[in-house]
């Protein structure tokens, strides 16, 4: 007896891209609002923001997730408080199980955070425009741009849909049924607990000077063994990660414009405003004048791409 296929049937499917961004804006950001016939999704990777309905407003922080169905008008603005990081990401599909996500505001899992940090990283490899763009109407492809990004955009959102309805229509049975790691997983879960325990460290640490010693005298740990998960994780090596950190830190407080960039270097644990703009312009390209100068631009309504 011969073999007989089986075709896969799509649940969720994508037909089309429309814009896929990551906005780092100012306290005081707002945008008017618009509407158009295809779905968008807008998640708050830092601090928090209003969105506007037709009928109603939501405050949405850290973590939330919001879904506009096509036709639906929106809004945002800032609160004042905090200067938000955005993804937003707008698209068309005509799988009926997408009515699920109409009207809806969810908390997203590491799972789920982690395929919208690959969407953004294969994005990046694959349309030639800047992704903090609020105009950009058309996403350019690169020529060429890296095998199979486009295929993996895709795959990653749609498995973003998937589970997040999943994760949503019966949360409970959802984490029962994941599988139980094998035994040989325990090195990888022991690296990912130190590695986690280590960047709660250097978040709390964040407005000090830290050496690599001190985090691992703090941390019970090795430095050999340290870098070595380090660069496993993230690529990086912990001073580096940690400087990052510090610079994503420092961003924000720009756009917050609650401090001149003395005093964010000062409380950020810099020995001077001269190194901290050294570190900024060697992790950002650009020194924290031009930083503060680009975002205000993009606010203002006369980006350049």
């Amino acid at each position: 007896m011969g073999y007989i296929g089986v075709q896969l049937e799509d649940s969720i499917h994508i037909d089309e891209l429309y814009t896929v961004h990551y906005f780092e804006y100012m306290n005081n950001f707002s945008f008017a609002g618009e509407s158009h016939n295809f779905w968008e999704f807008l998640y708050v990777d830092k601090g928090e923001v209003g969105v506007i309905t037709e009928t109603t407003y939501h405050l949405l922080k850290k973590g939330d997730i919001i879904f506009h169905q096509p036709n639906e008008f929106h809004a945002v603005k800032a609160t004042g408080d905090s200067a938000p990081n955005l993804v937003v990401v707008s698209f068309a599909s005509k799988s009926p199980a997408m009515n699920f996500f109409a009207g809806k505001i969810l908390r997203i899992d590491e799972l789920e955070r982690n395929l919208l940090a690959d969407t953004i990283i294969e994005a990046r490899d694959c349309f030639a425009c800047r992704l903090d763009n609020p105009y950009l109407q058309h996403m350019e492809k690169k020529t060429p741009n890296s095998f199979g990004a486009e295929q993996m955009i895709r795959l990653d959102l749609e498995h973003l849909l998937i589970h997040l309805v999943r994760h949503n229509t019966n949360p409970i049975v959802f984490k029962k049924n994941f599988p139980k790691l094998p035994p040989k997983s325990t090195t990888s879960r022991s690296d990912t607990e130190i590695f986690n325990r280590v960047v709660n460290y250097l978040e709390a640490h964040i407005h000090s000077h830290v050496t690599i010693e001190q985090i691992c005298r703090d941390n019970l740990i090795g430095r050999s063994q340290l870098q070595k998960i380090f660069r496993e994780k993230c690529s990086k090596g912990v001073i580096e990660y940690f400087s990052s950190m510090k610079i994503d830190v420092a961003k924000q407080m720009i756009r917050t414009n609650h401090m001149n960039f003395t005093q964010i270097s000062e409380q950020l644990g810099y020995t001077s405003i001269h190194y901290f703009s050294r570190q900024f312009k060697k992790i950002t390209g650009m020194t924290p004048s031009e930083y503060a100068s680009s975002i205000k631009a993009m606010a203002g309504g006369s980006f350049d791409d």
